[in-house]
């Protein structure tokens, strides 16, 4: 028999959701709430607005904001102890994929004890977390409906997976205007994010049909939207698309898990602190036509999505249209083609490589792969 297991969390979606966040904590049973975020969206003042509608719920809170881009662990230490000696009994993320990831991280801890790296890996969360509610601020990640976080860990310098149904938020608040606030690059940093989800799941080991209907959609979403979105930072037609790709890409990895892309990916970050949608939107095109041989269909399918046109194309030739796909859609935004233009070079190939191999994320991947491969495709992205 043929069983399909598929999670989400309770998803509030639309202009203006923000509105829902006083309500979303006080359905939950919290009195005090631990809200993790960061100086930048401090400064275009969406946890101001959040935290009007705290008051207005009448809880209690604590702003929490001192973590940096792709979290670290001595950052979850410190978030810990502020979580415990506040005496706050639910977790609030408000933010892009950094404070989310930490936001989960903290409630890990301070509810199981040890340190992250105990949980680096699939299923070992024991205890139950606090409550969390999620708010999104940009149209990348997808960790408001994921089971995963991930954590640098500064001394190996490497990003931790951590992946479990328990960091699945409790309520996920989806609100497209809060996009408006994040510059050019970072909306095209983090709609590649996206799309690299979106493949990844589609193409993954784990991939089901409902899985499938996620990523194909958030494919075709992004394909449409993404350059206005990245043109205009007032185009509410496209933010809405966008806000919803994300998120449909989130539930598709979340419950496909991803691949060879961001095992890669991964260690470049932890070893650089770069941007992980600019890495991914590298590393993808290189990853696809390596896995092209192990499904053919799927990336004619991923092709069709993108809106190539492949009528009359042998089914290789197809498939080579999504990787085509994916460089001029790279070149359109203005994100780096290659690894040497965000500081990595042969020196450190090799590690990369053999970092990546551990990657959680690999183990989804349809193409088995080993040491020389991986070595082989960060060369040709250098």
């Amino acid at each position: 028999m043929d069983i399909n297991k598929f999670v989400a969390p309770e998803i509030i979606f639309g202009m203006g959701a923000i509105s829902q966040a006083g309500e979303s904590v006080q359905r939950l049973g919290a009195r005090k709430v631990f809200m993790v975020t960061d100086e930048g969206v401090i400064k275009s003042r969406w946890v101001e607005k959040a935290l009007f509608y705290l008051d207005q719920a009448g809880l209690e809170y604590e702003v929490w904001s001192d973590l940096t881009t792709n979290p670290k662990d001595n950052e979850v230490e410190v978030g810990v102890k502020k979580y415990i000696s506040s005496g706050c009994d639910a977790v609030m993320a408000i933010g892009g994929g950094s404070p989310i990831d930490a936001a989960k991280a903290i409630a890990v801890i301070a509810t199981n004890g040890g340190i992250i790296q105990d949980y680096e890996g699939v299923n070992k969360i024991n205890k139950p977390l606090p409550p969390m509610v999620i708010l999104p601020t940009t149209a990348g990640s997808g960790s408001e409906v994921s089971q995963f976080a991930i954590i640098v860990d500064r001394k190996r310098k490497v990003k931790m997976t951590i992946i479990s149904k328990s960091l699945m938020p409790d309520i996920a608040i989806v609100d497209p205007v809060m996009l408006q606030t994040k510059d050019a690059r970072l909306t095209a940093a983090t709609g590649m994010d996206a799309l690299s989800h979106a493949v990844e799941s589609y193409v993954s080991l784990a991939a089901t049909p409902l899985s499938d209907i996620f990523a194909l959609n958030s494919i075709r979403l992004i394909a449409g939207n993404l350059s206005a979105s990245v043109a205009c930072s007032t185009n509410m037609p496209a933010k809405e698309s966008m806000s919803m790709a994300s998120l449909q890409a989130g539930l598709a990895f979340s419950n496909a898990i991803l691949g060879i892309t961001h095992a890669m990916t991964h260690q470049v970050d932890g070893l650089l602190d770069s941007h992980h949608g600019e890495t991914n939107a590298i590393l993808l095109p290189y990853a696809m036509e390596y896995n092209l041989i192990a499904n053919v269909d799927r990336f004619c399918h991923i092709a069709e999505a993108l809106g190539e046109d492949i009528k009359d194309l042998s089914k290789w030739k197809a498939a080579e249209k999504a990787v085509k796909g994916i460089r001029r859609l790279v070149k359109n935004i203005g994100l780096a083609k290659r690894l040497s233009e965000i500081g990595i070079d042969e020196s450190v190939v090799e590690k990369l490589a053999v970092n990546a191999l551990k990657d959680a994320c690999l183990i989804t991947n349809p193409r088995d792969s080993n040491l020389q491969d991986i070595v082989s495709i960060y060369r040709k992205a250098l």
